[in-house]
């Protein structure tokens, strides 16, 4: 009978250590599956300039860590940290993104690099604006009095949060048939103002990437209200337990690296006579 009873601890007692060992080797596999990919939720310019095209498989050759990328607007990418379902962020509001961190959705946050942006149009349209080639808001304003159209992000993404930003300044509420709300990323809007035949606001990289695609001029420029800079992010990793802080580290790392700030700041040189984006980053 005490044999037996024995016999019968002694089974038990292996069987646990059978079932923690598998739940030790799930859990090596799920933290070896994390440590290989990173989730970067980033603004639909850093895709459609080509940008990340170029940056990504450097470091992923360097480094071993794949880049998941999803585009989206910059509002919603900053929604994706809150949420715990990015691991890092590549965007471009920079007030948004200092009170994201302040509220501890994110550990930290740093200059990455910036451009500017720019209004463009139909290219019969360019002599009606000479006069305001560098004045954002008293474009703004001939565009409501005269209704021409114009394609909104309308996404809450950076581009769509400048926009509005400048609206307010014109103390014009835009509305009616002539403004249109896309909700969608730049590049679409970019081909749906050709389409159109309408004005928009963009970032130049995404711009002069599409310039041969479509037929629009740049309108407004250089006004100093048209600036654009761009930050990166950790998320904190409490958000969530699958958060990969130590491959979102060294990827924030890598793209503030010298060799990394390099090569930013020389793409687009070869096509475009100057760089698409000018890096600024420091740690």
């Amino acid at each position: 009978m005490i044999k037996n009873r024995k016999i019968t601890i002694l089974l038990s007692i292996v069987l646990i250590l059978v079932l923690l060992a598998g739940c030790n080797t799930q859990e090596n596999q799920k933290n070896t599956a994390y440590s290989d990919t990173i989730i970067l939720a980033t603004t639909t310019s850093t895709r459609d300039s080509g940008l990340l095209d170029y940056l990504l498989p450097k470091f992923e050759d360097e480094t071993g860590i794949k880049v998941k990328v999803i585009a989206v607007g910059t509002g919603k990418a900053l929604q994706m940290g809150r949420d715990g379902e990015a691991d890092v962020l590549l965007v471009h509001a920079k007030p948004d993104e200092e009170q994201f961190v302040k509220e501890g959705h994110g550990l930290e946050r740093h200059d990455v690099m910036y451009n500017d942006f720019i209004l463009v149009g139909p290219k019969g349209l360019k002599v009606e604006f000479m006069d305001k080639s560098n004045d954002i808001v008293a474009a703004f304003k001939a565009i409501a009095e005269n209704k021409y159209k114009f394609i909104s992000r309308g996404d809450n993404s950076g581009t769509h949060k400048k926009e509005l930003k400048i609206w307010k300044e014109t103390g014009i509420q835009p509305g009616g048939a002539w403004y249109i709300s896309a909700g969608s990323g730049m590049g679409y809007v970019l081909k749906m103002a050709d389409e159109m035949r309408g004005i928009t606001l963009t970032d130049r990289a995404t711009y002069l990437n599409l310039r041969d695609k479509i037929d629009l001029s740049i309108l407004v420029e250089k006004d100093s209200k048209l600036f654009n800079q761009y930050g990166i992010i950790l998320v904190n990793p409490n958000k969530k337990d699958n958060i990969n802080l130590e491959g979102a580290q060294k990827f924030m790392n890598w793209l503030l690296s010298d060799k990394a700030q390099k090569l930013i700041g020389e793409y687009g040189k070869d096509k475009f006579g100057m760089p698409l984006f000018v890096p600024n980053g420091r740690k």
